[in-house]
């Protein structure tokens, strides 16, 4: 018998955000790379993430461990993108006092309508 030996695709694929997902799941490249520097094996991601076939994390592993610069660059990118934004919506939105805030709403709230039922 003779093997048939064919290239797959790799199943990753890129948002309309450009994060870059396991295919046909929301799991992205970040999670499991993350996983398996930790040193989680491809089964035990399995586990946690079951919505990602096994062959899949072993083909992004596989990826990864042959394009680790590029990846490990993306991923530095991603992390800087992601601080960008926490620091936008820190400057934007002041968190301090929040709490206080939204308990003085709910007061209010309660004493026009009355104390709200324990149901």
């Amino acid at each position: 018998m003779m093997l048939s030996l064919e290239s797959q695709a790799l199943p990753l694929r890129t948002d309309a955000e450009g994060v870059v997902r396991v295919a046909g799941t929301r799991v992205t490249l970040d999670t499991l790379v993350a996983a398996f520097k930790q040193g989680a094996t491809a089964e035990q991601i399995a586990d946690d993430y079951p919505v990602v076939d096994l062959s899949d994390i072993y083909a992004v592993i596989t990826y990864y461990l042959r394009h680790r610069e590029d990846v490990d660059q993306y991923l530095a990118e991603q992390r800087r993108e992601g601080e960008r934004v926490r620091l936008q919506m820190r400057e934007r939105i002041d968190p301090h006092g929040v709490r206080d805030r939204l308990l003085a709403r709910r007061a209010h709230r309660e004493g026009r309508n009355g104390p709200a039922s324990g149901g």
